[in-house]
């Protein structure tokens, strides 16, 4: 009973792993696709990588295949990947901050208080 819960804790593992090494790489193929359609042609090449190799069920060769395609993404991955410009990291990221405390900022936009 311990060694199949273990060979589903391992094989849960292993897919989990092979997800977020198809999303990282998946995201980014959009920093190296300067267009969509270049993207969509790149996205499907990565998926046939991937899917080649679904049937495979010996855990040391998966295992091997997942820490070989790590290592080929960390040495293909883009040198200066897109960011949103205004997500963290990004151009726009805190270009104005909030003023600092005991400022007050009243936006009345021309109405004046007529007492």
């Amino acid at each position: 009973m311990s060694a199949s819960a273990s060979y589903l804790a391992r094989r849960a593992a292993q897919k989990e792993r092979v997800r977020i090494l198809y999303r990282r790489a998946l995201k980014d193929t959009l920093s190296w696709a300067v267009h969509r359609h270049l993207f969509y042609q790149d996205a499907d090449v990565l998926r046939e990588k991937f899917e080649v190799n679904k049937h495979v069920e010996d855990l040391e060769t998966i295992d091997r295949m997942i820490s070989d395609g790590e290592a080929t993404y960390n040495k293909f991955r883009h040198p200066d990947p897109y960011t949103i410009p205004w997500a963290p990291g990004g151009s726009k990221f805190n270009r104005n901050p909030a003023p600092p405390k005991g400022i007050e900022i009243v936006y009345n936009f021309g109405r004046e208080d007529n007492d």
